[in-house]
């Protein structure tokens, strides 16, 4: 393949990409499948719905792979080739908060944010972990709170080892959180909280993350978007040019 911007493969093109939860700094992060979504997606405005960064990992280990900085430095290409992008921090990378109305490499940060659909709907664009404090348990299962969480996943990753050198397939812990957070009804409570606060303040739709539950509703009348992780499912939320949205899941 030549050299320069031959390298990079045939974008499809989106006006918005909505991304969350990536965990840069955790080893659970999945920044490779992360970075081919990029090299083959162009859009016009982009928003990093919180989580991008997990100071809580980094902060008990610092682990920063080369990937971590592809992914940030393909992010800040796409600002300089014309990409509107807007950060919106999470409860792992809340250090940003105080930088809350300021731009930095062309990346505006933002608390929340309002944007409006090529067909005219107004979605609130939110982190989610607000609702944390509302639904008092959630926040226990979903992260486990900082520590738990990585004491599960670094137990996770030495259990897979054993398991793949025996030939079992992998142990899942989306999958035992997520069992953990129907049983208690986390998830639709999570929704639902979303979807109360959007119509109260008026809006058409929520576009959120947190809670690394990738799902797309739209009953005609209000849109409900969570465009799930970057560690377990590898998913995002794009509009299209005629303003329909639509979750993608990337291989990885």
């Amino acid at each position: 393949m030549q050299a320069g911007s031959s390298t990079e493969p045939p974008e499809t093109r989106y006006r918005t990409v909505f991304i969350s939860d990536v965990h840069l700094g955790s080893p659970d992060c999945k920044a490779e499948p992360l970075l081919d979504f990029l090299r083959h997606i162009g859009c016009d405005q982009m928003y990093l719905v919180g989580d991008i960064l997990d100071l809580w990992s980094l902060r008990r280990i610092w682990h920063w792979e080369q990937a971590h900085n592809d992914v940030i430095q393909k992010i800040l290409r796409k600002v300089r080739k014309g990409t509107q992008v807007t950060y919106i921090p999470g409860n792992h990378d809340d250090a940003a908060r105080d930088f809350v109305e300021m731009r930095f490499g062309g990346i505006e940060v933002r608390r929340q944010a309002e944007h409006v659909t090529a067909d005219g709907r107004r979605l609130l664009v939110m982190h989610g972990d607000e609702f944390d404090t509302v639904m008092g348990y959630a926040g226990f299962f979903h992260p486990i709170g900082p520590f738990w969480y990585q004491a599960v996943r670094g137990i996770a990753r030495v259990l897979n080892v054993g398991r793949r050198v025996f030939g079992h397939r992998p142990w899942s812990l989306a999958k035992m959180i997520a069992q953990a957070e129907n049983a208690f009804g986390v998830k639709n409570r999570f929704r639902d909280l979303a979807v109360a606060e959007a119509k109260f303040r008026g809006f058409d739709g929520v576009v959120c993350g947190h809670i690394h539950w990738p799902l797309h509703e739209d009953d005609g009348t209000f849109v409900y978007a969570n465009s799930g992780d970057w560690v377990d499912h590898c998913s995002a939320i794009v509009e299209h040019l005629d303003g329909k949205l639509e979750l993608i899941r990337w291989p990885g």
